[in-house]
This record gives structure tokens, C-alpha cells and sequence, in this order.
């Protein structure tokens, strides 16, 4: 592929995942997102920079804790809520169903229910906890590496499970539902560079609490449905981001 192709890849992913302004050239179709995903933890570059630039201008201004929350804010505006509404429609797919039929079927409503309710507020709490209890010098890096490494293991399951096919009303069309081992070890790079920048007792606590929480949801979507949808993978992005910042967070120094 030329360097205009993978430009015009790396763009399209960014248009899918953020709200940020891209060229009118840019194209799309369905296979031209496959090929996309490779990319997609270098829009998690982008989208934690701006929450990590949005974090260090609030913190001259503001106490650390209303910085972070600059930080969050900046961060969700960034990608218009994207992964948040795929955490609430899985929540109550998975609290109110009790079929596959069913779980698909709530996951397709537009309305949050008491379940995707609850999980978008402990899930948005404990970022916002972990992140305003780590010390300052660890907030930039640890943000970008999480928005990058959570975005990574959410397309891991595009290469180890089925789509899970759903009308053509499914609200989570278009999608990508395929990543080549190429393109999977090309995105798996992009994420492990700013994990660098941590230490390594942090990042490996860090990685392991987010590959907990991949295996774990992973047997949870192959159980109930075979397979995972649009909405499966950003439940997995918002679990996995927090789980990061927790591992980051555990050996992090205690305050006396």
C-alpha cells in the first residue's frame, strides 16, 4: 500500500473513533476499516494526548483532582462518548438478557437501563479515583499508554472471535470485524511505545490487571453469544482502560 493508502487508513480510523476533523478525501467502506484497525491504538495516542494536554493546562489553574476531571472531560468529547455508550448497551445486554436473542436485542435499544447506568458510573467514578490518586509525574504517561493499550486489547478479539452478525439495523454498523496477525503485531507495537515511558513494575501490574479483564470478558461474550459485537468492544476498551490505570495505581507510593 502507498503512503497515501495508510494515511488515508490512518484517518479514517480517527474518523471513526473521534470527533477531530479529517480530510474530505478520505474514503470508506466497511473493508477499508478492517484494514483501519491496525491503527487504532494510535487514535488512543491521539485521544489520551489530548487528555493528558488537557490535564497539564488545568493543573496550573486548578487543584490535581479538578485537573483530572478537565483530563476525562476531554477525553469523552474527543470521542463523543464512542466507548461509554458500547460499556452501557453491554451492561444492560448482559444484566437483562437471558438469552443470546435477548442480550442482542437490549444491546440494540438507544435507552440505558439501571445496568448500563450503574456500570457507566462506577466505571467513570473509578477512572477519575485512580487517575486523581497517582502522582502528578505519572498522570501524562500513564494516560496516554492506557488510552493506547486499552484500544490494543480491544481489537485482539477481532482476531480471536466471530462477529456476531446482527440486522441491518444494528446500530453499531459499520464495524470492523477483522485484523490480520500482521496488522495485529503492527498495533501491538504502536501500543507498547508509550507503556515504555512507565516503570516497569507499574506497567507490568498494569498489563496484567487489563489481560485479566480481556480473558475474563472474552469467555463472558463467548459463552452468551458465540461472539462479540461493536458494543462487546468498546465495553472492553472502557474495562481495560480502567484496569490500567488500578495496575498503574498499585505500586504507586503510599502518602504518609
Amino acid at each position: 500500500m502507498t503512503l497515501r493508502g495508510e494515511v488515508e487508513l490512518f484517518f479514517g480510523a480517527l474518523r471513526f473513533f473521534t470527533r477531530l476533523p479529517v480530510p474530505a478525501w478520505v474514503g470508506h467502506s466497511p473493508e477499508k476499516l478492517d484494514r483501519a484497525s491496525r491503527y487504532f491504538p494510535a487514535v488512543g495516542l491521539i485521544v489520551g494526548g489530548i487528555g493528558a494536554a488537557a490535564w497539564w493546562i488545568a493543573h496550573w489553574f486548578w487543584p490535581p483532582t479538578v485537573a483530572v476531571l478537565f483530563a476525562l472531560a476531554a477525553t469523552v468529547w474527543t470521542t463523543g462518548a464512542f466507548h461509554e455508550d458500547g460499556l452501557t448497551d453491554t451492561a444492560d445486554g448482559f444484566g437483562g438478557g437471558w438469552d443470546k436473542l435477548r442480550i442482542l436485542d437490549i444491546m440494540k435499544d438507544s435507552r440505558v437501563g439501571a445496568f448500563g447506568l450503574i456500570a457507566f458510573v462506577f466505571v467513570l467514578l473509578g477512572r477519575f479515583l485512580a487517575l486523581a490518586s497517582l502522582p502528578a509525574h505519572l498522570i501524562v504517561p500513564t494516560l496516554f499508554a492506557a488510552h493506547a493499550a486499552s484500544r490494543f486489547f480491544a481489537i485482539v478479539l477481532l482476531r480471536v472471535m466471530d462477529y456476531v452478525r446482527e440486522d441491518a439495523l444494528a446500530k453499531s454498523k459499520p464495524l470492523a470485524t477483522h485484523i490480520a496477525w500482521a496488522d495485529l503485531c503492527f498495533a501491538a507495537l504502536t501500543a507498547l511505545a508509550p507503556c515504555l515511558f512507565l516503570p516497569f513494575g507499574k506497567l507490568a501490574c498494569a498489563l496484567a490487571l487489563a489481560v485479566l479483564v480481556v480473558f475474563y470478558l472474552a469467555r463472558l461474550f463467548r459463552r452468551w453469544l458465540g461472539g462479540y459485537t461493536g458494543d462487546c468492544l468498546g465495553a472492553v476498551q472502557q474495562a481495560t482502560e480502567l484496569a490500567f490505570y488500578l495496575g498503574v495505581l498499585a505500586h504507586a507510593p503510599q502518602a504518609a
